[in-house]
């Protein structure tokens, strides 16, 4: 599990750093979608990590705030580079 959690949450950085040279708007938009997918699947293992006690409360929390940041960061991104508002 802590290698699927590394993996998933390596390449949310990898694709937001590909996002940077994308080849147009869509394809922008296509790598931040990547990356919040990633993020969605890093949250998930997270909550393995707790349930099996490989994390106690204290360290998920920490690190779990920090994955609901990047997950709320590009979900405002990906809406706003689409044109949706945020109502």
């Amino acid at each position: 599990m802590s290698k699927q959690l590394l993996r998933s949450g390596t390449s949310i950085g990898a694709n937001v750093r590909e996002s940077i040279n994308a080849q147009s708007r869509p394809d922008f938009i296509s790598k931040l979608s990547i990356a919040l997918k990633e993020a969605d699947e890093t949250d998930y293992w997270l909550e393995l990590l707790l349930a099996t006690g490989y994390l106690n409360d204290k360290e998920y929390q920490s690190i779990q705030d920090e994955c609901t940041e990047i997950i709320k960061m590009l979900t405002s991104i990906i809406k706003s580079s689409k044109g949706i508002s945020k109502s």
